[in-house]
């Protein structure tokens, strides 16, 4: 259902450096960058999976992080939500949120773990179910 999404950068080229360290343990790559100025950079497993574009706005202003606004990535395994929390916060990431049991249990259990990228999109990588 969802093609892309798109989030804002600032300082393009370390939030570009940040998104190719933490979409690598996903089996993620950059697919394309546009010559455009803006640095628009698109990440997947495939064009036709979904995909992450990270660009400084299209408008020329400052890139700002939505509030309630989240991107939540999906791994097979809960060491695998505790290696991209690591990766996210080695790659200059900053810490929302330790991996952890979020609530309910059984195949309901939420493992998650929270970052924010260089330029303060909150992020989560989470593990539904047990493991």
């Amino acid at each position: 259902m969802i093609g892309y999404s798109v989030i804002g950068a600032n300082d393009i080229d370390a939030s570009l450096a940040f998104w190719d360290a933490v979409t690598a343990p996903l089996g993620g790559k950059r697919l394309t960058t546009l010559p455009d100025g803006r640095g628009f950079t698109l990440y997947g497993a495939g064009r036709d999976k979904p995909m992450l574009a990270v660009t400084r706005p299209y408008d020329g202003g400052a890139a700002h992080p939505g509030n309630g606004t989240m991107l939540a990535l999906p791994l097979p395994t809960r060491a695998g939500v505790d290696h991209l929390h690591a990766v996210a916060l080695g790659a200059g990431g900053s810490d929302e949120g330790a991996p952890g049991l979020r609530g309910g249990v059984g195949d309901q259990e939420f493992y998650g773990a929270y970052f924010r990228d260089p330029a303060g999109n909150k992020v989560c990588a989470y593990r539904v179910g047990p493991e």
